[in-house]
């Protein structure tokens, strides 16, 4: 099926909650894109015209050579609007229910260990966790704290005890003092998200990377499939994966690094060939690249991390590998729609 990508500045529609919603981290969506905006700070030219039309309503459907106005159905069960928050936190909006991704919306990226390591985002600068729209079902793919943020999470949880969690195992004893409302997924189990208006978002859950010993449990990906099932989303924050789990499925979307990130002998995130081999056995066709390695760092463990390959040699390979995919690179706090109920323009 042909599917619609929209890039949107700006898209003043109310949210459409599920049918147990938060009760405290709640905003308009127009208060949240305005706050994008108000929140991005030393930012690049492709930004910057961005932001400028963020005071008009804006829904373009991105082509290879132009950009087309176009309407856009805010209450279309199959859509997915994917807003990047940096590092590894989004924002998904599917079928109208909003999903938060692994946030760190509170302080900066230390892993308690500010004196060897602390990153700060690059854009969203002064965006917070008060400026979120009404979140109804939170998603950890990970147990350390680029992913499951403690100094976010401990003031969401106050905020929304009773909030849905959809969480790796190996959060439990972190998320459990936090949150009253936690299915923890083993990979191959599925657990929903059920909309307002009845429906439901299918997450299963996928074997991630082993932050540990050979024998701990790996972390998580995950599938999540649009209410009438016409799109399918992948997401790892790492770009690793299990072959015989993966080539069983299918995702039309992928969310993936890109770019590898290392550490003097060992991969901290893998990416380039190995993120268009997943792409390929997803049979995706669209790719969402994600620089989560792309913050302001420092310290003495930010400096031995470095960065190979670019996005550029990533559509070079994938565009030997699988031609036909279209690579939309996500600019912080402006969202990706992807619809599944129209034609490709």
């Amino acid at each position: 099926m042909a599917a619609t990508i929209h890039c949107n500045s700006l898209r003043l529609t109310k949210p459409f909650h599920a049918a147990k919603p938060s009760t405290a981290v709640s905003s308009s969506s127009a208060r949240f894109i305005s706050t994008l905006s108000n929140s991005v700070s030393a930012t690049p030219t492709a930004l910057k015209t961005s932001i400028s039309r963020w005071g008009r309503i804006v829904s373009a459907v991105v082509s290879d050579e132009s950009t087309v106005g176009s309407s856009f159905s805010a209450t279309d069960p199959d859509v997915f609007k994917l807003t990047y928050l940096e590092g590894n936190s989004w924002v998904w909006n599917v079928g109208g229910a909003n999903i938060l991704v692994d946030p760190i919306l509170v302080g900066n990226l230390d892993f308690g260990i500010p004196w060897l390591y602390d990153a700060a985002k690059k854009f969203l600068k002064k965006f917070q966790l008060s400026d979120l729209p009404g979140i109804d079902c939170l998603l950890i793919t990970q147990s350390l704290d680029d992913h499951c943020h403690l100094k976010t999470l401990r003031p969401l949880s106050e905020k929304s005890p009773n909030l849905s969690v959809i969480a790796t195992p190996n959060a439990q004893k972190l998320l459990d003092p936090l949150f009253k409302n936690v299915t923890y997924l083993e990979p191959g189990q599925i657990s929903e998200i059920e909309t307002s208006n009845g429906s439901k978002i299918r997450v299963k859950a996928t074997a991630g990377p082993v932050l540990g010993p050979p024998w701990q449990r790996p972390e998580n990906g995950y599938l999540v499939e649009s209410p009438q099932g016409q799109l399918t989303l992948y997401y790892e924050p790492h770009c690793v994966y299990n072959q015989s789990f993966v080539e069983k499925e299918q995702a039309d979307i992928v969310i993936t690094p890109v770019i590898k990130q290392l550490l003097p002998n060992f991969t901290l995130v893998e990416g380039q060939e190995d993120a268009v081999k997943l792409a390929k056995l997803l049979k995706a066709k669209f790719i969402v690249p994600m620089k989560n390695g792309d913050l302001d760092s420092k310290g003495f463990l930010a400096s031995l991390v470095k960065a190979e390959g670019t996005l550029e040699s990533f559509k070079e390979i994938l565009s030997k590998e699988l031609p036909d995919a279209k690579v939309l690179d996500p600019i912080p706090g402006v969202p990706v729609e992807i619809s599944a109920n129209s034609s490709l323009q």
